[in-house]
């Protein structure tokens, strides 16, 4: 009699059960450990329990007590209430994957600090190149200029030497001048004075 009873119960609580589909990916809710049953509903016997996080097959529903059949990664079928399962990932699964991420995004960074660095350090090289460069013609800037000034100075001198050798040179031609023009003078008078002077002829005395 109560087989009869036992099975009756159990076609009942099946009768209540969704057609099975395609099974969907649920996990077991973080806030618990939970156990699991035989069948849908509190009175089936419990027949093992589920850590918190843990990935499991969501097989088929039962509408009226609100279970699922899952199916955990062991193989086993078992049933657990619907509110303690969850559409997404657990934290236990998520947070390695977070951490991952972090890594990756710190290594990102940190290969990004050291281009930033070697990039400035290279610009802080090309500065420095160039400012030694620049003091570079600066200095051969100063030097053309005092060489020049060197040679203006040069030049101003030879022009004053070149004035007075001039001024030199006309007082010479002055004086040269001078002279043969005095001493033509003086032949002038002279010799007239030197050269005899012939005796008129007197027709009346002939």
């Amino acid at each position: 009699m109560k087989k009869i009873t036992f099975a009756a119960l159990s076609l009942l609580a099946f009768s209540a059960i969704s057609t099975a589909h395609a099974a969907e990916k649920r996990y077991i809710s973080d806030e618990l450990s939970t156990w699991v049953r035989s069948g849908p509903g509190d009175q089936y016997r419990l027949v093992g329990k589920l850590n918190a996080g843990e990935e499991v097959q969501l097989l088929q529903t039962n509408t009226d007590s609100q279970y699922g059949q899952i199916q955990d990664s062991q193989g086993r079928t078992t049933w657990i209430p619907l509110s303690q399962l969850s559409t997404d990932p657990s934290l236990r699964t998520r947070v390695p994957q977070l951490e991952q991420q972090v890594k990756d995004l710190t290594d990102k960074l940190q290969n990004i600090d050291n281009s930033w660095n070697q990039r400035t350090s290279e610009m802080q090289n090309k500065v420095a190149n160039s400012d030694s460069t620049i003091n570079d013609l600066k200095e051969e800037n100063q030097k053309l200029k005092n060489e020049l000034i060197v040679a203006q100075k040069k030049v101003s001198a030879a022009n004053v030497q070149l004035d007075d050798k001039q001024r030199t040179i006309i007082m010479q031609w002055f004086m040269y001048g001078g002279g043969v023009l005095g001493v033509g003078l003086l032949l002038g008078l002279v010799l007239p004075h030197m050269v005899p002077r012939r005796k008129k002829n007197n027709r009346w005395m002939n």
